[in-house]
């Protein structure tokens, strides 16, 4: 059947939630306790039906995410001037979320602070300051070149997720 990554996704998830279900199913009816004497209370509870079920769920799940994961390695998706594979769209955001965040740190500093010593409250003859190193402007630039970035990429990304159908084999 064709999919797109979305809807691929929400399966997944519903999947993943059936399994949940029998494997907490089985977690509390495989075993019973009874009291000496007492009429033991048997959970209504039959193995095999179990574990086909959850191997059954378990082969679904595996079908779709590999479907997923071949069509993020081999679709190309335009970003501007260049063609990235899903994937490799995946990889570059981590990246470039993970310099935006350094970046806004950045460019929160003030370009002085006066910094405390350790130990010394506010007794300090002299005090020490603290300086930034670098461009303030041109930080706060790269900040908004490399959100800009990420968000075509998440928009290139959003598109691929709604309109590409790939083939699911279940």
């Amino acid at each position: 059947m064709k999919m797109t990554s979305a809807y691929a996704n929400k399966m997944l998830k519903q999947l993943n939630e059936e399994k949940e279900f029998w494997v907490n199913k089985e977690n509390s009816s495989c075993t019973y306790t009874a009291a000496v004497g007492e009429e033991p209370v048997i959970p209504e509870y039959d193995y095999v039906q179990v574990a086909d079920t959850i191997d059954e769920l378990d082969r679904k799940i595996c079908t779709i995410k590999h479907a997923i994961n071949l069509a993020n390695v081999t679709n190309l998706l335009q970003v501007g001037e260049i063609q990235l594979t899903v994937d490799m769209i995946l990889v570059k955001m981590a990246q470039l979320n993970s310099r935006k965040n350094t970046l806004d740190f950045m460019r929160k500093q003030q370009p002085k602070t006066r910094k405390e010593l350790p130990g010394y409250g506010n007794r300090s003859a002299s005090p020490e300051y603290q300086y930034i190193n670098y461009d303030l402007e041109l930080i706060k630039k790269e900040y908004e070149a490399i959100s800009m970035e990420i968000m075509n990429l998440q928009l290139a990304l959003d598109k691929y997720n709604q309109t590409v159908e790939f083939e699911v084999e279940l």
